[in-house]
């Protein structure tokens, strides 16, 4: 694979969980969009995202929770015994026209992805990053753990050691107990504290290969570039994983109304690209959380940019504006009055400031940790 390949689906065009859900907006379609209209996405790194069947799920799902799943979407609603077992139908996780096909499709490009990366090559899959289902339970807007799906495939297609990176304001509790345990596989996870699903915390290390970071309200650009180079890129280096796969949720940014977080998108560029210069020979970048239009749909087109090499411009032409101005965010007062470089830019304003003690000290503590245990080099 020579070139970065890009799954989307129109699946998330169509489908929405529902008119007051925060998942009501347009994420992975203001991608493609805004993509297509800079020119970043040709025909032959595009593909569309194939909908998994329910035997393919059985990786990590359980055959009871997928009838369930399957059987909701069908006729459109969940009794009382399935909701409280399976978690279907709750106000995070609602019945919805397309809530096995959507999740599934989602899944499907995790699993497909895997086996694609055999060989090396980069993925990127904004469609994913549902971080938080269990194998028999909805949970936290996610219905399918496509990331625990993804590394399977890749360990199944030949990759041995893999580190999984989650920068997505809320804990990844479903990836964790996927593999939590595991020596072959790497959980780093920063996130916001005392936040759902109030998992994460710092000492909860999952026996031993997950490195726990969770951050006060108002984290900075300059905050997450200590994180970057003195805990992710370290703690990577010292694995020496030969596939990396990076959850990079949209709400750990200033403007996402489900956060208390205050990073620009530059600090998921700059995460990207010094993993990209690990020079890992299978890499994987999934989307995750992020509930403003614009600035998911901003994050995440950069994200691609970044994947390629592409220059991001000071500001955006014509027909790559006219993709952000025909957005909209019903219910939400930030959607009335849009600050203009929503429709004008990719890239945000840096958004530096101090290095927080309590950050400072954390981060200290996990490097220490990984530093006794031969993980990473004395702090």
């Amino acid at each position: 694979m020579t070139t970065p390949i890009f799954f989307g689906s129109e699946v998330y065009r169509g489908s929405s969980y529902g008119r007051w859900h925060p998942l009501r907006i347009p994420r992975v379609p203001t991608v493609m969009d805004l993509a297509r209209a800079m020119g970043w996405l040709p025909t032959a790194q595009y593909r569309t995202s194939p909908r998994a069947k329910p035997a393919a799920l059985t990786l990590w799902h359980t055959p009871e929770y997928l009838d369930a799943l399957s059987h909701a979407e069908a006729v459109q609603q969940v009794d009382e015994a399935i909701r409280d077992r399976h978690g279907l139908g709750t106000v995070s996780n609602p019945v919805f026209p397309e809530m096995y096909r959507r999740p599934a499709t989602g899944a499907g490009a995790s699993l497909l992805a895997g086996e694609l990366l055999a060989d090396g090559g980069v993925i990127y899959h904004p469609g994913g990053g549902t971080h938080h289902a269990f194998p028999d339970r909805a949970n936290g807007f996610c219905y399918l753990n496509d990331p625990v799906l993804a590394i399977l495939s890749l360990k199944r297609a030949g990759a041995r050691r893999v580190a999984y990176i989650d920068i997505d304001a809320h804990h990844c509790d479903g990836v964790e107990h996927g593999f939590a345990g595991d020596p072959e596989t790497l959980l780093i996870s920063t996130h916001e504290e005392r936040r759902w699903p109030f998992t994460g915390v710092l000492d909860e290390d999952g026996g031993g290969n997950c490195l726990n970071l969770p951050l006060p309200r108002g984290l900075n650009d300059s905050e997450m570039a200590e994180i970057r180079e003195r805990l992710i890129l370290p703690a990577l280096a010292g694995f020496a994983p030969d596939a990396i796969v990076l959850q990079c949720g949209a709400d750990a940014v200033e403007e996402d109304p489900l956060s208390r977080l205050a990073l620009s998108n530059n600090a998921h560029f700059d995460i990207l690209r010094g993993i990209m210069a690990l020079g890992c020979p299978r890499l994987l970048v999934l989307g995750g959380g992020g509930y403003n239009p614009w600035s998911v749909g901003r994050l995440w087109t950069g994200i691609w940019a970044t994947l390629n090499g592409h220059d991001i411009p000071d500001r955006l032409p014509p027909e790559s504006e006219a993709a952000l101005r025909a957005l909209h965010w019903d219910g939400a007062r930030a959607g009335r009055t849009p600050p203009a470089h929503w429709f004008t830019t990719i890239r945000d304003k840096p958004r530096p400031g101090p290095v927080r003690p309590e950050v400072a000290q954390r981060l200290a503590h996990l490097r220490e940790r990984s530093a006794a245990r031969g993980e990473m080099p004395e702090p």
